[in-house]
């Protein structure tokens, strides 16, 4: 997975909006499409209520699995927030991730939320790019 990985800027904020409202917690959701272009967003509870570590709500993110299944896609990312740091993967982000999908690392730099695209290998993580579209 190379190509840059296209999402609205809908999405673009929907993702924004969720992880600073749950911050100084990590926030974590899934992303629904096809190929590399997003078409849902699913913010997922954090059952850690951690600042460092995610792990979804195993029954939110199974109704989250049936909405993706229901509108005919398929799980392209998952995307979760470091609220302190780092702005890529963490050894638990790579040793913890279980599917082939671009992995999407929102962080604050002075106080504003970013992101960048991840893609997980073989323990080792590529950043690939985020191209945020107008149109929905």
């Amino acid at each position: 997975m190379m190509d840059p990985f296209s999402l609205s800027r809908a999405h673009w904020q929907a993702m924004r909006r969720h992880v600073a409202r749950r911050s100084p917690l990590e926030a974590c959701g899934l992303l629904a499409g096809k190929g590399a272009r997003v078409e849902l967003v699913l913010g997922v509870p954090n059952s850690l209520h951690s600042p460092v570590r995610f792990r979804m709500e195993p029954r939110a993110q199974w109704r989250a699995f049936q909405r993706i299944e229901a509108a005919g896609l398929d799980l392209i990312g998952i995307y979760h927030s470091h609220p302190k740091g780092p702005d890529h993967p963490s050894p638990t982000d790579i040793a913890e991730g279980m599917y082939p999908v671009v992995n999407i690392i929102w962080y604050q730099t002075e106080g504003e939320w970013n992101a960048r695209g991840f893609w997980i290998e073989s323990g080792k993580p590529t950043e690939i790019a985020l191209k945020v579209v107008h149109s929905g």
